[in-house]
């Protein structure tokens, strides 16, 4: 990137900083996976289709995406005119990340091999995941736990230490055990705070870890989402000492934004599977709106090839 780019970056993200390695980094990983998800999609692709060109390359990718808007057929056209507003406002969200990357870290990147952001998936494949429980006894937690038994989906549950710890005080003594039967309990620390800033982020960890285990021996399973996906940049021996893993994403639904739905995240959750093809999705079991976003995504996905891998497996 030139300097007068990074320039034009700060202006129109709004921020101070800009890692050009990481921007050039990140846009060279996602191309390249835009390139193997084009190969898929191809694949049982007639000839004649718009979408169907022969492409190898990382160039005639993007040359194709320049071009593809004077070759659109009429029928998609008013398609193409709102799918370019949602993926020009999401290359956004992407680039500040990686501008901002890795001083503030986030799920853009990775520091090692331990951290798992969901490309690594097999084709169609996608993880639910949930994040700052769990609520209070019959709140969101129990009727997403209810949602997922219902239709034998396995998802992972990113838990707060603080919140399991109050919740635990509220239950029956043989509720909490069974809470997360054939689902997976892991940890979210302590307390929502970005573990890249927080003196005690060892701690924190450490502490929700036993607690999880202790509580849900049958659900429990070593992985660590950060709260933000802040974490240090020189954590991995930390985690490589104590058998962890860290859970990023690259689907976020934005479900806790007030501005959206759950409609609307079901809508961009389903735009970014068609983008990206597999992934870990990212919601939070504290906001009711995955309630009304998973039974969407399920209706509209049966029968599509998608797999909703079981979280134990992932």
């Amino acid at each position: 990137m030139a300097e007068q780019d990074a320039a034009t970056l700060k202006t129109k993200l709004n921020i101070k900083q800009v890692d050009a390695a990481s921007v050039a980094r990140v846009r060279n990983q996602l191309t390249a996976q835009l390139l193997q998800n084009w190969r898929f999609a191809a694949a049982d692709c007639a000839n004649s289709e718009v979408f169907c060109d022969n492409i190898s390359t990382a160039d005639e990718l993007l040359t194709a995406a320049e071009e593809l808007e004077e070759r659109l057929p009429e029928s998609y056209r008013n398609w193409h005119t709102k799918a370019r507003v949602f993926h020009n406002s999401y290359a956004g969200e992407l680039i500040r990340l990686a501008a901002l990357f890795p001083k503030v870290s986030s799920e853009i990147d990775t520091f090692s091999a331990l951290e798992h952001t969901g490309f690594e998936l097999p084709d169609r494949h996608f993880v639910l995941t949930f994040d700052d429980g769990p609520s209070q006894p019959d709140g969101n937690t129990d009727k997403l736990l209810a949602l997922l038994t219902n239709n034998n989906l396995h998802a992972s549950f990113y838990l707060l230490g603080e919140r399991l710890q109050a919740r635990l005080k509220q239950a029956e003594p043989a509720t909490p055990a069974t809470l997360f039967h054939g689902q997976c309990a892991a940890m979210h620390g302590w307390r929502h705070e970005s573990h890249a800033k927080w003196e005690k982020w060892q701690s924190s960890i450490i502490d929700t870890r036993d607690l999880v285990k202790a509580t849900f021996p049958q659900s429990y399973q070593p992985w660590f989402r950060p709260p933000y996906g802040q974490r240090r940049a020189d954590s991995g021996e930390f985690f490589s000492k104590h058998d962890l893993k860290v859970a990023l994403w690259n689907i976020d639904s934005q479900d806790w934004n007030s501005r959206v739905s759950g409609e609307d995240a079901a809508q961009r959750i389903m735009t970014l599977m068609l983008l990206w093809r597999r992934g870990v999705i990212l919601f939070h079991d504290i906001h009711p709106k995955a309630l009304v976003a998973v039974p969407w995504l399920l209706d509209h996905t049966r029968q599509t090839g998608v797999v909703w891998q079981d979280c134990r497996q992932y």
